[in-house]
């Protein structure tokens, strides 16, 4: 493929549980890229090869295919649906032109179908919605689409109506063309509309012809005029509206039983082309420039996914934007400058891949055994590099302490992390300098065990977790001075330092501020940037139970210095001294992470769930109807959400769902503040023990 215009990119996006793994392999069946329909019940989908994938049934990693339809050029993406591993998701939409939005049509919109359809709307990416699932029970199109145009507007528009109800369902209405397309093993009939469907289809196919016209000037005024308007007009003023984020078309679809799911290639056709859209923006220093999807221009490509292979080494999977990528070509790596040799370029399907020629600005591709390239990084041509801003991933929500379960694999443990985490941007991994211990963050419980299966696999080390730290804060509610001194002799040059320093909050969220006060030189100038290394050191380690310090004024007003006994080190440690007594005396206090949190529970199980999060110390906010569940909405701490999955799973027969992030720090009340820093002392002795 050497014409970007024939390009479409293609990512699943939507809730967990919706069907989009079902969907991507009946899509991949339908296009013959395939030859047997794979199912995630027993593990034979193209995209869900990772054991833990199988194991879990879901989606954890982005899975890739390629297929070639109706001289077109398909690149299509099945990310994952939950909450703790949307980073594929996310990453994903940076480097397509269209989200194919995914929707169970027994509960319609969910939790992450708002945020990754932010996400779209933020990129300006088209949107196509498909309501699968419609052989189920309780599934009903017409509510679904009420609650599609709720939720994303009147520009959510039906191109399609089902043929049949829940198990009855055996086709669609083409509302473009006017055609039934009803199918048996997965294979299409074209007939005329049935007759206790003509006239709803007569009312769908108005409203599609008054969305298309508002779109269209030439078009709404025919449409005003009551003129005819011929299949020609309506398919190209379609075709352009979808293209341009105009129009949200929806299709009706059962991916398991592949009913309806090659009708959604004719609608996926409409999309735009890499040549569609809006130019894509780099940075070039400080400088925004502009890139150009032309295969002639120098080379820039952007890596979205990394592969951790303990043999292959890295696979990293990337968009190219502008230019062409060759096989054994030398590329400049954005972020730091280095350069590295391109080996063969893959095409991948799944976890198979295989040789590919050039691929050409808005084609997608991946290359292995690259030694410093990770997600995000930027592929350039030459050395007069751009780079791409970094994706905006969630922070982790939940830290956990690992160590081996052998002595003497510890740096085994430290490598395996290290390239999971190159694997997972939402996975952050940091060595604790304080208890020694290597910390894994992520976004819930599940998201971490599932590293640790994949480290027992993949590297064959075994880690104990310890219970997840929640990430509190320290910070001051007085003002108060104290005097930090450091005085050392034994003989030779001594060390000597003293500084007296005043501390007070700062409204909450404002961080750090360094004073100096300090007039006829009383502490040289020179040594005044120590003082607030030494400060800033002191942040760090807490003075409370260890946590960082936020939100505190310095101000540094006085002190001595001796002109042979003084150095940087010395005021570094008075400065760390002082900030740590004024602190003490300064009415300590912990703060706590307080997290907005959206429960999606059954009616029945809303007064449970309400009376529960009460019991959490949570605020709840509200309800809010969604198909037939009720969305509950509370302000909680995190420390009361460590181990909310599986007792929402028992209190909701496994119905229940939640996301959660980040919202505000809070105080801590004073008798959880005392319980908190006893036990924090008490881990800081026993790891001196250790």
């Amino acid at each position: 493929m050497n014409d970007p215009a024939k390009i479409r990119n293609i990512a699943l996006v939507g809730h967990r549980g919706t069907g989009k793994t079902s969907l991507f392999e009946a899509l991949l069946f339908d296009a013959g890229a395939i030859t047997r329909l794979g199912s995630v019940a027993d593990g034979t989908t193209v995209s869900d090869w990772d054991d833990d994938e199988k194991k879990r049934q879901m989606s954890l990693s982005a899975g890739l295919a390629h297929v070639d339809r109706g001289g077109l050029s398909f690149n299509l993406i099945d990310t994952p649906g939950d909450s703790s591993f949307l980073a594929d998701a996310i990453a994903s939409l940076q480097v397509v032109e269209t989200a194919l939005v995914v929707v169970n049509t027994v509960l319609g919109v969910e939790v992450q179908h708002e945020r990754l359809w932010d996400r779209a709307e933020t990129r300006g990416l088209g949107r196509v919605i498909v309501c699968n699932m419609l052989d189920r029970e309780r599934a009903d199109f017409d509510h679904a689409l009420g609650l599609l145009q709720e939720s994303f507007g009147a520009q959510v528009v039906a191109v399609q109506l089902p043929i049949g109800k829940e198990h009855d369902f055996s086709g669609v209405v083409d509302l473009l063309t006017m055609k039934a397309h009803t199918y048996n093993d997965g294979k299409a009939t074209v007939g005329d509309i049935p007759a206790e469907l003509a006239d709803a289809a007569a009312v769908a196919r108005d409203k599609l012809i008054d969305a298309v016209a508002s779109t269209n000037d030439d078009l709404a005024e025919k449409y005003l005029m009551e003129e005819e308007i011929t299949a020609d007009e309506l398919n190209a003023a379609f075709a352009a509206a979808v293209a341009t984020a105009q129009l949200y078309p929806v299709a009706c679809a059962s991916a398991t039983a592949n009913i309806a799911v090659d009708h959604i290639f004719d609608v996926l056709a409409l999309a735009p082309s890499p040549v569609d859209v809006t130019h894509p923006k780099a940075l070039k220093g400080d400088a925004e420039v502009e890139l150009d999807c032309d295969p002639s221009q120098p080379a820039v490509a952007f890596v979205f996914k990394t592969l951790a292979d303990p043999f292959s080494g890295h696979v990293n999977v990337f968009r190219v934007f502008q230019g062409t990528m060759s096989s054994d070509s030398q590329v400049v790596i954005a972020r730091d400058g280095h350069k590295e040799r391109l080996g063969q370029i893959l095409k991948t399907m799944g976890k198979e891949s295989k040789a590919s020629g050039d691929l050409v600005a808005g084609d997608l591709g991946a290359i292995a055994k690259l030694k410093d390239v990770v997600t995000g990084d930027t592929l350039c041509a030459d050395a007069d590099a751009v780079n791409f801003p970094p994706i905006g991933f969630p922070a982790p929500l939940m830290s956990f302490a690992v160590t081996a379960k052998s002595k003497g694999e510890e740096d085994k443990v430290i490598t395996a992390l290290r390239r999971l985490s190159e694997e997972d941007p939402m996975l952050e991994v940091h060595h604790d300098d304080q208890t020694g211990e290597m910390i894994v963050g992520g976004m819930s419980q599940v998201h971490v065990e599932v590293t640790v299966d994949r480290m027992k696999r993949r590297f064959g080390v075994e880690v104990e977790l310890k219970p997840p730290r929640v990430p509190y804060r320290e910070t001051i509610k007085g003002t108060a001075k104290a005097e930090g001194k450091h005085k050392k002799q034994t003989g030779g040059r001594g060390q000597f330092a003293d500084t007296w320093m005043e501390v007070r909050p700062q409204p909450r969220g404002d961080g750090f501020e360094f004073e100096n006060k300090i007039v006829g030189g009383a502490i040289p100038r020179n040594f005044i940037p120590a003082v607030e290394k030494g400060v800033r050191a002191a942040m760090d380690d807490g003075f409370l139970a260890g946590y960082p310090v936020v939100d505190v004024h310095v101000k540094l007003y006085d002190g001595k210095y001796h002109p042979v006994d003084s150095s940087d080190m010395a005021f570094q440690i008075a400065g760390s001294i002082g900030f740590k007594a004024a602190c003490e005396k300064a009415q300590p206090a912990l703060l706590e992470p307080i997290m907005n949190v959206e429960i999606t529970v059954p009616d029945e199980n809303v007064g449970d769930i309400i009376g529960d999060l009460n019991s959490r110390r949570g605020r709840v906010l509200g309800t809010t109807p969604r198909g037939h569940n009720n969305v509950v909405g509370a302000e909680v701490p995190l420390a009361e959400m460590l181990t909310y999955a599986p007792d929402l799973t028992s209190m909701t027969g496994g119905r229940g769902d939640y996301h959660m992030e980040f919202l505000r720090y809070e105080e801590v009340p004073a008798h959880l503040t005392a319980k908190i820093v006893e036990q924090a002392q008490k881990d800081k002795e026993e790891a001196h023990k250790s």
